[in-house]
């Protein structure tokens, strides 16, 4: 006998919540375990008129659509809400009831406009607290690196400007190029008269690349800090595209040390930020620093042949003669040699080049940090190897698990504002992911444990969700 389902027929009624529908390995079920936003209501209030006006969306259900946008890979308002339409997951998380009509999509653009990415960045920083308190942190390593996010531009929006009139009607934004020349770039130096590609539609997209072989695209960047323990994310800041990494390190470092109180003990990166000044800054900080120097050129005298003498601020050649300090920059100092001296050197077909008639060098800051640098990496220690695999796998898979499950490979929206606040929330998305999978696990070894061990995990639990009742709803 077969049965038969009457399609047609509609229920009158329906039994039970729609958490029962919904499996319990569910990601959004997971993560509703270990999300707090209590907090938000109160944060918020000041951006509404409480006393007159028409019934605004609650913050904690506009920022869970958009969490849960993120969680299953939708990054765009209209597809998200069209979608949670049908999606009862959805539905249940953001906490609408199967017969009650969600926001329109732009509402969250107006929100997001309304809130500014600050509040967004208190969602992330609270997901980085809840982490540190659970023990998902362990402040022994931290990873820095960096990664490109494509703007949400065509290429038939970019046109061609002259740099100065870039810098002049740019005055707050920092007038040198990203470019290298490539992809018609136009070299991408702050001189008069060079041009440079921007977009009209986002003026605040940068062209760079991630790798010479790869063609310049309008761009932002995010500057990623992760610990190296469970991968958590710890800072992720958006710059426009041409500010270098290098030089944001100290800064990035600095913040992740004030949001979770803890002092790592050794700092990794990339060459991009292997600077005499990075290497000498956490140093003075306390942290061992295994970042990989960058190869110095090999077109002449190698710089490696010269002996800088630190306490009487001069340089040396390799056959002894002085190179005394001459002009000043922000990031080091240029030591110049006499003429004479070069003249008379038997090594001046090796040191320099026919136009040149005498060296120069640039020694930057904490240079003697840089040279201590060298020789640690040259033996080769293990705990240097170690660190970089570490790298590898954490931050390197961290930017990939954003940009292949949150949508993070491109911008959704236009603005620095609006890709900061993308950011900050996929990198919420991602610790709340880290700290669902730590509770499952605790849950697992509590039920073999016995009820002490889950009588604290109810308890984690009941900690992380503000008891206090909701106050009246917001009005627009």
């Amino acid at each position: 006998m077969l049965e038969h389902r009457d399609r047609l027929q509609d229920e009158l009624f329906v039994a039970g919540s729609l958490r029962e529908l919904i499996p319990d390995d569910h990601v959004l079920v997971g993560v509703d375990r270990v999300l707090d936003l209590g907090w938000l209501r109160g944060e918020v209030a000041g951006c509404y008129d409480l006393a007159q006006g028409r019934p605004g969306i609650d913050p904690e259900a506009a920022v869970r659509l958009m969490l849960a946008g993120l969680l299953l890979g939708i990054v765009e308002d209209r597809r998200l809400l069209r979608e949670a339409q049908v999606n009862l997951a959805i539905r249940w998380f953001a906490g609408y009831r199967l017969h009650e009509r969600l926001p329109d999509h732009s509402s969250l653009t107006r929100i997001r406009q309304r809130w500014g990415a600050a509040r967004f960045l208190s969602v992330f920083e609270r997901t980085v607290v809840q982490c540190v308190e659970g023990g998902l942190v362990k402040g022994d390593l931290l990873h820095l690196d960096a990664t490109l996010i494509r703007a949400d531009v065509s290429w038939e929006s970019l046109v061609r400007v002259h740099l100065d009139a870039v810098a002049e009607a740019n005055e707050d934004r920092p007038s040198g190029g990203g470019g290298d020349g490539r992809d018609g770039d136009g070299g991408g130096g702050s001189k008069p008269g060079k041009t440079r590609k921007v977009s009209r539609t986002d003026p605040q997209a940068r062209m760079a690349t991630s790798h010479r072989k790869v063609r310049l695209e309008p761009s932002y960047k995010q500057l990623t800090a992760v610990d190296g323990a469970r991968g958590v994310v710890l800072d992720a800041e958006v710059v426009i595209a041409d500010i270098h990494e290098g030089g944001a390190a100290l800064d990035q470092v600095d913040r992740v040390a004030e949001r979770t109180g803890l002092g790592f003990a050794t700092v990794t990166a990339d060459k991009a930020y292997a600077y005499g000044r990075n290497y000498a800054a956490l140093e003075a900080r306390g942290m061992r620093a295994a970042i990989p120097p960058q190869r110095t050129g090999r077109s002449g005298m190698p710089m490696e042949r010269f002996h800088y003498d630190a306490l009487n601020d001069v340089a040396r050649c390799p056959r002894g003669r002085i190179l005394r300090p001459a002009a000043r920059y922000a990031t080091g100092r240029f030591y110049r040699a006499r003429r004479a001296d070069c003249q008379a050197c038997p090594l001046m077909a090796a040191c320099l080049p026919k136009s040149v008639k005498a060296r120069s060098l640039m020694i930057g800051d904490g240079y003697p940090a840089l040279l201590r640098a060298r020789r640690r990496h040259r033996r080769r220690l293990e705990e240097d190897c170690a660190a970089a695999r570490s790298h590898r796998a954490r931050v390197e898979g961290v930017h990939g698990e954003a940009k292949a499950r949150h949508g993070l490979a491109r911008a959704a929206r236009r603005g620095l504002d609006n890709v900061a606040i993308q950011a900050y929330l996929t990198a919420a998305v991602i610790n709340l992911k880290r700290l669902a999978k730590a509770l499952l696990r605790a849950w697992l070894r509590g039920m073999s444990a016995g009820n002490a061990c889950t009588a604290a995990i109810a308890a984690f639990i009941a900690a992380m969700r503000d008891p206090t009742p909701p106050p009246a709803k917001i009005t627009a």
